[in-house]
């Protein structure tokens, strides 16, 4: 006779195991995502540095915070929460355009 409990117990483990297996994909497309993003944003700075432009660029970057922040608004993601996000990324590439026009210069 099967124990009631432990198919009970069982049940959740399987739906814990899915959630995680959709989360580990998302992760795996988000991190796939990002590496596009920087290896376009490195073409950028290195075209910066050869045109001799800012490696920042303040106007764009509060426009693209503030897009981003009505597109989670309307994702019901925490528009805070995508604002930290994008400005941790628009400051690794910063540091990066930096470092092209440095290597230029």
């Amino acid at each position: 006779m099967t124990d009631e409990r432990t198919m009970d117990e069982a049940a959740p483990d399987a739906v814990l195991a899915a959630f995680r297996k959709s989360i580990d994909n998302i992760d795996a497309a988000l991190i796939h995502i990002l590496a596009e993003r920087f290896r376009i944003t490195q073409a950028v700075g290195e075209y910066k540095a050869k045109a001799a432009l800012p490696p920042a660029d303040p106007t764009r970057e509060q426009r693209q915070i503030e897009r981003l922040r009505a597109l989670a608004a309307e994702a019901d993601l925490d528009p805070e929460f995508s604002e930290k996000f994008l400005r941790f990324v628009i400051d690794e590439v910063i540091r990066h355009h930096e470092r092209a026009a440095a290597a230029k210069g």
